[in-house]
């Protein structure tokens, strides 16, 4: 809203609320209010959302079928073709029991040589019991239920590679750049392939992992949709 004041000229003074010139005497001061309407342009916003509302609760329920096919998996297939059941490092503390952060980022570094995503072979002394463990389809807290989210996730694969392609250290965090591919065992042997990035955000006061955070660099839906897709896999 805009005040336009008279001058105290003898000069026509404007009202656009009546689109009509009213003259005011000399030294006669007032407000007139200036009223501007506009109507909001056409947007695609809420179905933009909508779509956003209905990837996001697809992906949860392909996340949480992904979670049951592989409990359900476990029970079919052996453990011993997945690996070791864990890493045993043992990380050694200074005299305030905090952990060297050398030491844990060394350990995530080997913990990726045993492509801990998909085996659930990583060392459990460098994160904290109650870590959270987030990527783009949920989140929750709990290192055992990781551990086996990744074992049971294994059993639906016939073969993976994972590589750690750069890391960079930050002050309360480190970042490991990966690249990913699999094929799936299901009947139309879907290959999954995909690149991003894990935030390892490390506590103040044990230097253990507290936040793991899962950056992908392929559309959601776009992951989503290779597990649909058939390949000439043999």
């Amino acid at each position: 809203m805009a005040y336009i004041l008279s001058s105290t000229f003898v000069e026509p003074n404007l009202c656009f609320l009546s689109r009509r010139p009213i003259f005011r005497p000399n030294g006669i001061h007032s407000v007139h209010k200036l009223r501007c309407r506009a109507k909001n342009p056409v947007s695609n916003s809420p179905v933009n959302d909508d779509v956003s509302e209905s990837e996001n609760v697809l992906l949860k329920i392909a996340w949480y079928g992904s979670e049951f096919l592989g409990v359900a998996a476990s029970f079919l297939r052996s453990p011993a073709k997945i690996g070791d059941a864990g890493a045993s490092a043992e990380l050694s503390v200074d005299v305030s029991g905090k952990i060297d952060r050398a030491a844990v980022v060394e350990t995530i570094k080997e913990d990726f040589q045993r492509s801990y995503f998909v085996t659930g072979n990583l060392a459990l002394d460098a994160y904290e019991e109650d870590c959270e463990f987030a990527d783009p389809a949920g989140s929750f807290k709990g290192l055992s239920r990781f551990k086996r989210n990744c074992t049971n996730f294994g059993y639906l694969l016939e073969r993976s590679n994972m590589k750690l392609m750069k890391w960079e250290d930050f002050e309360d965090k480190g970042i490991g750049h990966w690249r990913f591919s699999c094929v799936m065992s299901f009947p139309w042997k879907p290959i999954l392939s995909a690149t991003g990035y894990t935030e390892y955000y490390f506590d103040a006061n044990t230097g253990k992992v507290c936040r793991h955070v899962e950056h992908w660099n392929v559309p959601k839906m776009a992951l989503l949709k290779q597990i649909f897709r058939p390949s000439k896999v043999a």
